[in-house]
């Protein structure tokens, strides 16, 4: 198959084919596929216990498939695990920084191992510290870090190696939001570079931000793939109320053509047109509402559930 320049298409960079992943007679994994363009952000979704992580260990060659086909870069996954190591930053769920060493003895050192030229390290140390604005911070310790600042300095040390793939796991979880913003915006920056990003998330907006195209996952399966706006076209209406304290909002919309969902203390009215239901609800002064378009939220949580994982 050709495209219409004529030339084959490019391979994607991660490929899944019927991809299970077992412990013991646990399933953690099950028959799972996907693929990865070249150049994209690709988001991997899902509550805990998804399997999310153990998918990523899987791409990584940290973890050995039980079943199935699994190729990054082409090549065959775990058999050419090392190699392909070679080619990917990781950006952990937990920071790993070593406290002993500073800002830029972390790079230097990390920088090492994938046996960098002294010059070249040196240069690529700079520019990634620039990157994340924390050419102030070279000679720090990293105990003297705030949380945002060691995040920064982790994906600067996932890109030491010049990467072709970037593994994020959860790269924003716990940051207040201007660091959250400031990430997004380099993550941006990486991608329009044509690297390839593979990222699992629990924050909505973040998928929605960045990712072109995602799978959410529950219980070691693919429940829904596509990009964010198709997803919520095919599974969500259009608008939404959500009111506060229930109230006489169930009687204002009875009659209106809409979904309800009842959750605690909130109910969310899904609908195709607001606008009658609107009306009714401003007729009372004591019923507080928001009026929002529908987001990825809204599907994730249609998909998998509004109750508690632990």
């Amino acid at each position: 198959m050709v495209d219409e320049a004529g030339s084959a298409p490019a391979a994607p960079v991660v490929s899944a084919r019927g991809l299970i992943k077992r412990f013991d007679a646990r399933e953690v994994v099950r028959g799972i596929d996907f693929a990865i363009p070249a150049g994209s952000c690709f988001g991997i979704l899902g509550p805990n216990g998804a399997g999310k992580t153990t998918t990523l260990r899987m791409v990584l060659g940290q973890s050995p498939p039980s079943g199935g086909t699994l190729e990054v870069f082409g090549l065959p996954i775990p058999e050419n695990g090392r190699a392909v190591r070679a080619r990917i930053g990781l950006v952990p769920q937990m920071d790993n920084l070593d406290p002993d060493f500073t800002v830029a003895e972390n790079l230097r050192i990390y920088g090492n191992y994938f046996g960098l030229p002294d010059a070249m390290l040196e240069q690529r140390i700079a520019s990634l510290l620039a990157f994340v604005e924390l050419s102030d911070r070279a000679d720090t310790k990293i105990t003297t870090l705030s949380g945002g600042m060691r995040r920064r300095l982790t994906i600067a040390r996932s890109l030491i190696n010049d990467p072709e793939l970037v593994v994020l796991d959860e790269p924003t979880t716990g940051l207040d939001p201007q660091v959250r913003h400031m990430i997004w915006a380099r993550l941006r920056d990486l991608r329009a570079q044509g690297k390839t990003l593979l990222l699992t998330t629990h924050y909505m907006e973040e998928a929605e931000r960045l990712c072109d195209q995602l799978v959410v996952m529950d219980e070691g399966r693919v429940l829904e793939r596509g990009a964010t706006r198709d997803l919520i076209r095919r599974h969500v209406e259009p608008e939404v109320l959500e009111v506060r304290g229930d109230g006489d909002a169930r009687r204002l919309l009875s009659g209106c053509s809409g979904r309800l969902e009842t959750v605690g203390d909130t109910l969310y009215y899904y609908t195709d047109n607001a606008r009658a239901a609107v009306a009714r609800l401003e007729s009372d002064p004591h019923v507080v509402f928001q009026h929002r378009p529908a987001n990825l939220e809204d599907v994730f949580l249609k998909l998998t559930g509004r109750e508690l994982r632990e």
